[in-house]
């Protein structure tokens, strides 16, 4: 099955529970990959942190939504698939103030 795009997740979701995303991102930046593939058709990302809260973006979230975008484009090149291609897991998850505007960057550029 070819993968339709990437579904987003933050790390209070109730149904993540250590699991539940091919690749996770730290605070921090660092980047974990999941042992097993979670989903044919969608690739699972997870943030680490609470975006159903009002938060100012910090220097290390904003390093958090750089890299996680690097790995989705890196990502997409391999899958044949758009980049632009970024679903909610749910209605409340990512959370209602996941900076959706923030995790994009310019293909052509590379800046946000």
């Amino acid at each position: 099955m070819q993968i339709q795009g990437f579904i987003i997740h933050h790390s209070v979701c109730p149904s993540i529970n250590g699991k539940g995303y091919d690749f996770f991102i730290c605070a921090d930046a660092t980047i974990i990959p999941a042992v097993v593939p979670m989903d044919e058709a969608y690739i699972h990302i997870c943030f680490e942190g609470d975006y159903s809260k009002i938060i100012d973006l910090a220097p290390a979230q904003q390093e958090q939504l750089f890299v996680a975008h690097k790995l989705m484009v890196t990502l997409a090149a391999l899958y044949k698939i758009d980049p632009k291609q970024l679903f909610s897991h749910t209605e409340s998850c990512p959370g209602s103030i996941f900076p959706w505007n923030e995790l994009v960057i310019s293909e052509q550029d590379r800046y946000h």
